[in-house]
């Protein structure tokens, strides 16, 4: 098997860098559209909050699945191929949804839809090596903060609509904006050579190599784990508790609260830019600090919108700032593996949201939120000394 260089002589230009910044927001809102409906499907399919916890749960296992199994394939394959086919998966997986008839067939549904929503983690390495090397870190922030704006907007997208609609029309209306983006990409994206020769079987023992010999990939990997864990406990249990007193709020009011999101992605673009004049390390720990903060606000002051809002501006400007943080460490030395180290992050990454929201899912079920919160701060505070302990560890290597 061996690695090389790419030669593609494309260029990422504003236009593309747009476009696909925008497509991979639109896809990676696919893995969102149910937190704010939870209520909703619930009474509609008459189970509990932990049975339909499962739906996003299955979701991010999908996801993660489809980064490990598929995104290293863009280092073998033609990309532009390979993201045209996962659009048209993606797009059938969609309808799979709409036309479910219970809970079960949605769950299955959803596992495809989480699968072939990996866009995004094809785009990311895309954006690196069509970048010159000063602009790099700069473009993949502006990617990821664009995407995480889709996320935000996902959310208050899917409380509105299915407040005033239904459920099913939130997922019609994305199916139907994911094929034209489909066509966009397929006229503006560029022809990508592979940048591995070898066979899938040779691809995936190469991540299984990255994974075992490169430490800092290792760390990151948990540290993203840990971090998303925490997100997804938060944003999966908000909804039930919204619906509690003294807020007695439906689905609409859990999605507008995303947009308090809109500081994660500030977080994550500033970042981007100064990361090359900070140790990325010293920003990480400020990350996880901050998401204890986050669970100590909910946790004393969750009877109040106030205590929610200022939760939330804790908890995603922390957590985009450990993401973009992992992503500058663990791209910085292996640009010509870019798909596969990312395959190996962002699965982790995944894997550590679906951990999460069945925690939460389980926790609930104990004291509602108060153990939510619990577990929640109990994570994050676990992530805090694998991290220092990690950090102190290289520093005193160096030494």
């Amino acid at each position: 098997m061996t690695d090389f260089v790419n030669k593609n002589e494309g260029k990422l230009t504003q236009n593309l860098l747009w476009v696909l910044s925008i497509g991979a927001s639109f896809v990676v809102a696919n893995l969102y559209y149910s937190q704010p409906l939870l209520g909703i499907l619930a009474k509609e399919f008459n189970v509990s909050e932990s049975d339909v916890s499962k739906i996003p749960m299955i979701t991010q296992l999908g996801y993660a699945a489809g980064i490990i199994l598929i995104v290293p394939l863009g280092d073998i394959l033609e990309r532009k191929r390979l993201v045209l086919i996962e659009f048209c998966a993606m797009i059938v997986s969609m309808i799979g949804v709409i036309l479910s008839p219970n809970l079960i067939t949605l769950i299955i549904a959803s596992f495809f839809v989480g699968i072939t929503s990996v866009m995004p983690q094809i785009f990311v390495p895309i954006t690196v090596l069509l970048s010159e090397p000063s602009k790099m870190t700069k473009n993949v922030s502006v990617l990821v903060s664009v995407v995480l704006i889709g996320i935000l907007l996902s959310r208050v997208y899917s409380g509105l609509i299915g407040n005033a609609l239904n459920w099913r029309a939130v997922y019609i209306i994305a199916t139907c904006v994911l094929v034209v983006f489909s066509f966009l990409l397929a006229k503006m994206l560029p022809k990508i050579e592979p940048t591995f020769n070898g066979s899938y079987k040779e691809l995936m023992l190469s991540i299984a190599h990255y994974a075992r010999d490169l430490k800092e990939l290792r760390i990151a990997a948990i540290r993203g784990a840990l971090s998303f864990a925490s997100f997804s406990i938060f944003w999966t249990m908000l909804v039930f508790r919204l619906q509690q007193a003294p807020f007695f709020a439906g689905s609409n009011i859990a999605g507008l609260l995303g947009l308090v999101c809109v500081s994660g992605a500030l977080a994550a673009n500033l970042v981007g830019r100064i990361l090359h004049r900070i140790n990325p390390l010293s920003v990480i720990t400020v990350g996880i600090v901050s998401i204890l903060i986050s669970w100590l606000i909910m946790g004393f002051f969750d009877n109040s919108y106030l205590g929610l809002i200022l939760g939330i501006v804790f908890l995603d400007m922390g957590s985009q700032s450990i993401n973009i943080s992992n992503q500058s460490i663990i791209f910085a030395s292996n640009k010509h593996a870019t798909s596969r180290i990312n395959a190996v992050y962002i699965g982790s990454f995944f894997l550590g949201g679906s951990l999460g929201t069945y925690l939460g899912g389980m926790s609930w079920q104990i004291s509602e939120w108060h153990s939510v919160v619990i577990v929640g701060f109990a994570i994050t505070s676990v992530n805090l000394i694998l991290h220092l302990v990690s950090s102190y560890g290289k520093k005193t290597t160096k030494k």
